[in-house]
């Protein structure tokens, strides 16, 4: 790949988040998404019933009703007044062009009481008035992504009232909006239009300044350029612009489907997806260490990453997501095979959680004879066993068993993804004390992860997070020796190469700063080497088995005095 080819790519993953979000953005201003109709900026759709599998939109959740809202604040501020929910749960999620969610009003963040809030566009000076939250947009044009708690058709009257008392209106004097900037017309072939539409997009809506100097390295590849040099670009950046296209979307896949994000009993825990947020800090968002990311370049590959697989999440703190491709023996998952999910003890959170069905490759819901499209905590008639357990069943066919027919959540004939959701949730989620089941194949026991945890500390620095199924017996690149682990180092410094290692240690980090040393995980390898006490956070995945430990002399870390390390 030449160097022009090789910044095309880089220009890609860094672009992907803009150009996706936009077009969806567009999309919804033009055709809707299944049950919300189309409407122009500024204005409100709303749901009148939970999602399903019309609902063309990728990982979108069944648990609440949704109402959105795209934002042109070019034009002047809106004013946005939400009614008293009396303690239902319900999030306005603020997502700017970039993707950054840089706002929340809803349970967690402003409480359930009436409000309003005053969305202003970048450079806007002005008075709030009393009583008044300001939410500044990062951006001109903006999505509030509105979700309410609902427990099913009966409490769709309830929800629909709520909606219809949500008000957005101008506010001030106001000018013309300008909307999203169309791309030259005489562009063409898609690969070459994802750079126009970059190009545009970029000019009508300015990153945060580090990411403004960055992409000044862009300029030999015509995207800082006012007027479009793709309507007839020589020869040799059309060829770089077309390789660069194909392999930066191979990047922003791989990213999806690989990489370190922290795996629990096969779960990919997603928790950190949307921390690549680095500058802009509303009412309602956390910015402190555990929840920013510390690096721009990782930053930006998970933000692509992120919105390819779960384009306007949530931050974990606000809903936290674990998804898997795989049951408990790292085998994907796949409607060929039935599969029992076990709860010993559902999860702990303040809000609810669910476990929701998609299929794959689109993360489609799927369509099912019961119309069953996730199963938690607000589900009626699930069986829980005298212990308080829950055990689902998945499979594409109802089971016999009455208990197990009233806990079936349908999958498709082919393979599946499930994501489990946690609203609100507590924090045994993110420090360890809460485990997520393996799903099992129908008919075995499922596998239960050893106690033994050991917690160290580590830097706050992530690396790209994969959000996606790892590839069964593929080998790393390097594998921890028991020599250099009693060392206390670690001879991988981690980028996401995908294995798989069952029962094997595993390195998790904890919200505190720490990481904690569980058995269970998966290794992942890389280039380089790092002290244990520096280890990137996200990263951690090395298989060894431990069965004792021990404290090194002058050190903090407890080393294991017999391993065996475990390749795939």
């Amino acid at each position: 790949m030449s160097d022009l080819e090789a910044l095309a790519a880089e220009a890609y993953v860094y672009g992907f988040p803009l150009v996706f979000n936009l077009d969806e953005v567009e999309r919804f201003t033009r055709k809707g998404m299944g049950s919300l109709a189309p409407t122009a900026f500024n204005r409100f759709s709303h749901a009148g019933t939970l999602a399903g599998p019309d609902d063309t939109f990728v990982s979108i959740n069944n648990d609440t009703v949704y109402s959105m809202a795209q934002l042109d604040l070019s034009g002047g501020p809106l004013l946005l007044r939400v009614p008293d929910t009396g303690g239902r749960y319900y999030v306005f999620q603020f997502v700017d062009a970039w993707t950054n969610n840089f706002a929340y009003v809803g349970r967690r963040a402003t409480g359930t009481a009436a409000g309003a809030f005053l969305l202003t566009g970048p450079g806007w000076s002005g008075e709030v008035p009393a009583g008044t939250v300001r939410i500044a947009s990062p951006t001109s044009v903006a999505s509030i992504v509105g979700r309410w708690a609902c427990e099913g058709p009966d409490d769709l009257a309830a929800v629909r009232a709520l909606q219809q008392a949500t008000a957005l209106a101008p506010f001030g004097d106001r000018a013309a909006s300008a909307g999203l900037p169309a791309p030259e017309a005489a562009v063409d072939g898609s690969d070459l239009l994802f750079f126009e539409k970059l190009r545009t997009r970029m000019r009508a809506f300015p990153p945060a300044g580090a990411d403004q100097d960055y992409q000044q390295r862009f300029a030999p590849l015509g995207l800082l350029e006012s007027a479009s040099p793709y309507s007839d670009p020589p020869a040799g950046l059309q060829q770089a612009l077309r390789a660069g296209h194909t392999a930066g979307k191979e990047r922003v896949e791989y990213a999806t489907t690989h990489g370190s994000s922290p795996e629990q009993n096969g779960w990919k825990l997603a928790y950190d997806a949307f921390n690549y947020n680095l500058d802009f800090f509303g009412p309602g968002t956390l910015n402190t260490p555990q929840w920013v990311f510390s690096d721009r370049a990782t930053a930006r590959v998970v933000r692509a990453a992120s919105a390819r697989a779960g384009l306007w999440g949530n931050h974990g703190y606000e809903a936290a997501y674990a998804m898997t491709w795989n049951d408990g023996n790292g085998s994907p998952l796949d409607g060929t095979q039935a599969y029992t999910l076990r709860f010993q003890t559902t999860p702990p959170v303040d809000a609810f959680w669910s476990v929701t069905m998609y299929d794959l490759p689109d993360y489609y819901l799927v369509a099912n004879p019961i119309n069953r499209y996730s199963a938690g905590d607000r589900t009626p008639g699930l069986h829980y066993e005298h212990d308080g357990s829950l055990t689902l069943h998945l499979q594409p066919d109802r089971p016999a068993d009455p208990a197990a027919a009233a806990n079936w959540l349908p999958t498709p004939p082919g393979p599946f993804r499930p994501v489990l959701r946690m609203y609100q949730p507590r924090p045994a989620v993110f420090d360890g004390t809460y485990n997520l089941p393996p799903p099992s194949p129908a008919g075995t026991a499922p596998r239960r992860p050893p106690t033994t945890n050991v917690t160290v500390r580590a830097s706050q620095k992530a690396e790209p997070l994969g959000l996606g199924p790892r590839e069964p017996g593929r080998e790393p690149p390097c594998a921890p020796q028991p020599a250099e682990l009693l060392k206390g180092s670690l001879p991988c410094m981690l980028r996401g190469a995908p294995s798989r290692h069952a029962s094997a240690v595993s390195l998790r980090p904890l919200r505190d700063g720490r990481l904690r040393l569980t058995p269970g995980g998966c290794a992942a390898g890389g280039e380089g080497r790092r002290d244990l006490a520096s280890v990137r956070r996200g990263t951690a995945r090395h298989a060894i088995r431990c069965r004792s430990f021990r404290r090194s002399r002058g050190s903090s870390v407890k080393q294991p005095i017999r391993t065996n390390v475990q390749k795939g």
